[in-house]
């Protein structure tokens, strides 16, 4: 087994390594999602020439500089249903929803199933199997996530097929209407979870099949929180969303035995504990909002789940303050002791945008490496 895979292994068993794993675009919520900021990295960093084109997810000369432990595979498909077409400012996609460009990411504007009825719910179509765009995707995953597992040293992480069932509902019907209908209509919100499962299901075994024997990490994102608290209280959590992620998880792992790894921002600290009952073993981006201090996590947690990322985006890589930056790092490490106790894999607390300049992100990544390692 090849280091990075063993201390992945000790990392998972909450016992001392070496160093703590390094993330750089193994969860697609911990990658740079900006061409500048790779190429400026690229110039910081001293590499000349062309980015190769070897790894689907990023510049490897960056990833493999900063020592990073994982590599991703897949993605989501694409369907062609009907409604998809371009507007002005943005487009309509599979599922009709309308998006605004708002760089670098785009907004929805239009919910498909805004103040839908129970009948309308009923009858609206997810889409199919047969209505996917490119079949030949899958094989190409497949074909991918084989030679990263069978051919390199890397911990291969799939990246995550389908959306979760709350996000997904929240962009259907508009998180207004979501909220209320929780509240109110648990007739409604059942009827709308199990047709979002059921089209999770589907696309699951497919994918799953293919790719699933070559991974050590499966990856899901669904937000349960804002940045004081979760959406909605742990019993309405309990009741609504855990049932239909346990099963979804319980189901993914009838096809792959690698880790879940969960990505939610936001304040969750008191669901945590559902999260680790019902699969999850990893969870991410640990954004350091309200009642999610490291030293917190890991004196309730640190036993029953592994914690990635942590290092804040908002405020710290933003400053471009060596200093800053070098103590956010000392402390994280220092909160979460890797070396004596594992359970810690270090990334930025969510993806780098434009807003981090290239020596932010230099030494993060350099400084976690130094301290561990007392390497220059």
């Amino acid at each position: 087994m090849s280091i990075y895979r063993e201390r992945f292994a000790a990392t998972l068993a909450h016992a001392p390594v070496d160093r703590c794993p390094i993330d750089l675009t193994g969860c697609p919520q911990a990658t740079i999602i900006s061409d500048d900021l790779w190429r400026a990295l690229a110039d910081e960093l001293g590499l000349t020439g062309e980015r190769p084109t070897d790894y689907a997810h990023g510049d490897h000369r960056v990833v493999q500089a900063f020592d990073a432990d994982f590599r991703r595979v897949g993605g989501f498909f694409n369907f062609a249903t009907g409604r998809e077409r371009t507007t002005d400012d943005g487009f309509v996609n599979c599922y009709g929803m309308r998006y605004r460009y708002a760089h670098p990411y785009a907004d929805i504007v239009e919910f498909p199933l805004h103040e839908a009825t129970f009948d309308e719910i009923a009858a609206y179509q997810l889409p199919t199997m047969a209505q996917m765009i490119d079949p030949g995707q899958l094989e190409r995953w497949e074909a991918e996530a084989r030679y990263w597992f069978a051919q390199t040293p890397y911990v291969v992480v799939s990246e995550h097929p389908v959306w979760g069932v709350l996000e997904m509902a929240c962009w259907l019907c508009g998180y207004d209407c979501i909220m209320e209908m929780l509240a109110s209509e648990p007739e409604w919100i059942h009827l709308l979870f199990s047709k979002i499962l059921a089209f999770q299901k589907d696309i699951t075994k497919l994918y799953y099949e293919r790719v699933g024997r070559y991974c050590h990490i499966t990856t899901s994102g669904d937000d349960f929180g804002t940045q004081r608290g979760p959406f909605m209280s742990p019993a309405m959590f309990r009741e609504y969303v855990k049932p239909y992620f346990g099963e979804r998880i319980a189901y993914t792992h009838q096809f792959t035995e690698a880790v879940y790894l969960h990505h939610s921002c936001g304040s969750i600290f008191d669901i945590i504990p559902d999260l680790a009952e019902i699969g999850v073993g990893i969870l991410n981006p640990i954004q350091p909002v309200a009642h999610m201090a490291p030293e917190t996590l890991k004196a309730a947690y640190g036993e029953r789940i592994v914690f990635h990322g942590g290092l804040d985006t908002q405020e710290v890589l933003p400053s471009n303050d060596p200093q800053r930056i070098s103590a956010a790092v000392e402390h994280l490490l220092a909160a979460m002791r890797p070396q004596s106790t594992g359970g810690y894999i270090f990334a930025a607390a969510h993806n780098l945008q434009a807003d981090v300049p290239a020596s932010a992100v230099a030494c993060m990544f350099q400084t976690a490496l130094r301290l561990q390692l007392n390497k220059p």
